[in-house]
């Protein structure tokens, strides 16, 4: 007979660096984020310059990643972003971390469902005939997700791989073609990496949108007691995955950008903002093509919606571990050693949010994803911020033989970068959500709110749970 703690371990060395790459790059959606996210990057943002605008974000994170790697040397776990926080700036920050984690990444779960239900019914009206509501078909994703979710680590890793490698080869095939084919209008140049492209008016709101798309690569420290030889598999992981993202995103988008023509990108990506990409992968792969990514795209969110899912299930499964929340949140299934309660849990609470904003009769796309989406890129900023502050603190400490560009110099680069996107998004909140409610200007003081209420809990946790308190981080050290 197996004994309760066997029943609340995670799978043990269960994924490799490849496997956490899946999860990672699963998140970033790389085929949601290219055509949902880069035409408003066009038409708002620095328009020709975007391509390059990917490098220069994928430049910050990498900086972002030394020291959040460096970190991972001493610290990781199930945890993720909490773990480092509480071991950096202290066990009533890292609580008021993980609070904002739950909410940020719960948002991004919510604004997957309503996607994928408004891409749903539209592929089905349009191809079929029936009108089949899209809380329906969101619903329907959460339970697969939820099943998937149940499985072993594993199984999600070689199912998300496929989701990826599908969606990266259609955009890669119709960069690929354009190429080929000696470009567009204008032929093939390669001035949209040129610093009068990149540092033109604008590259404060494409930064906005182009920082929205890499949300999701700093899950590897999640996977930590999963991984096989973490100390190593995490660092490696987390570079690929950024190096991946960003030169992938660049590339799909200057070829589109070559497709249209650079003097034409911006008025285009404001005419045809949702059928950019379609009707450039119709002329250049064909109408069978086209149809193929109208499916790949749903097969994209999906992969999206398991690897949040996953991620979410390990906090709420280190916060049961400790004692914060519900202790059953760190049971595991007994034959996939998956985070089941926490997986329960997480899919009901946000497919009933999810159908909260359908019974209200809110749009799934203007409300649920650009409401949520926008919620979610604010509170991962600020999470990535605190991440660099703790870096810097918790070397300040004890140096552990590391020089000063690991420790202070690339953490404090991180933070002043992901600060200065902090506060373009803020600045520009009614562009990203599009929306002008209240409801959306409130979203960053919620943030700071929900992340007070969980300085406050762990404060309480100090007078009246003191053992429980002592014990905040411990588990990822």
């Amino acid at each position: 007979m197996k004994s309760k703690t066997e029943h609340s371990q995670l799978r043990r060395e269960a994924i490799g660096v490849a496997h956490i790459v899946f999860f990672v790059v699963a998140a970033a959606a790389p085929l949601t984020a290219v055509v949902g996210v880069s035409p408003a990057a066009f038409a708002s943002g620095n328009g020709p310059g975007v391509p390059a605008t990917y490098l220069l974000v994928g430049l910050l994170y990498l900086v972002f990643s030394v020291g959040f790697t460096a970190m991972n040397r001493f610290i990781s776990g199930a945890g993720g972003f909490y773990s480092y926080i509480s071991n950096g700036l202290g066990r009533s920050v890292g609580v008021g971390g993980a609070f904002i984690a739950l909410i940020t990444y719960n948002a991004i779960d919510i604004a997957v469902y309503g996607l994928f239900g408004f891409f749903t019914n539209d592929i089905v009206k349009t191809s079929v005939g029936p009108d089949i509501p899209w809380l329906f078909c969101s619903l329907m994703l959460g339970v697969t997700v939820y099943f998937c979710g149940m499985r072993n680590i594993e199984f999600s890793g070689k199912l998300l791989g496929l989701c990826m490698v599908a969606e990266i080869a259609i955009l890669l095939l119709l960069g690929l073609a354009i190429l080929l084919s000696g470009g567009g209008p204008q032929g093939v140049d390669i001035a949209s990496f040129g610093p009068q492209s990149v540092f033109a008016p604008g590259l404060g709101v494409a930064l906005v949108f182009v920082v929205a798309s890499f949300i999701g690569f700093e899950a590897t420290a999640i996977f930590g007691e999963e991984a096989k030889d973490p100390k190593r598999a995490i660092p490696r992981a987390t570079y690929i995955a950024v190096v991946v993202i960003a030169v992938f995103y660049a590339f799909v988008t200057w070829t589109i950008c070559l497709h249209y023509g650079p003097s034409r990108i911006t008025e285009v990506a404001s005419t045809q903002t949702a059928t950019m990409y379609l009707a450039a992968v119709q002329v250049r792969l064909g109408s069978t093509a086209g149809l193929i990514m109208k499916v790949l795209l749903l097969t994209s969110l999906f992969a999206c919606a398991l690897s949040f899912h996953n991620t979410i299930n390990r906090y709420f499964y280190a916060l049961g571990r400790e004692g914060v929340i519900w202790s059953s949140f760190a049971r595991t299934h007994k034959a996939h050693q998956s985070p089941c309660v926490a997986g329960l849990v997480q899919s009901v609470l946000a497919l009933g949010a999810t159908s909260l904003f359908a019974f209200a009769g809110q749009d799934p796309y203007a409300v649920v994803f650009s409401w949520m989406g926008t919620l979610a890129s604010i509170g991962i900023l600020i999470l990535q911020i605190l991440v660099a502050l703790a870096v810097i603190v918790f070397f300040a400490r004890d140096s552990r033989r590391l020089g000063l560009w690991h420790r202070v110099v690339a953490p404090a680069l991180g933070v002043v970068g992901l600060g200065l996107c902090l506060y373009l998004m803020i600045a520009n909140l009614a562009l990203v959500s599009g929306s002008e409610s209240l409801v959306v200007d409130s979203f960053p003081v919620v943030i700071v709110l929900v992340g007070c209420l969980g300085f406050v809990f762990a404060n309480w946790l100090r007078s009246a749970r003191p053992a429980v308190y002592e014990n905040l981080g411990r588990a990822f050290g």
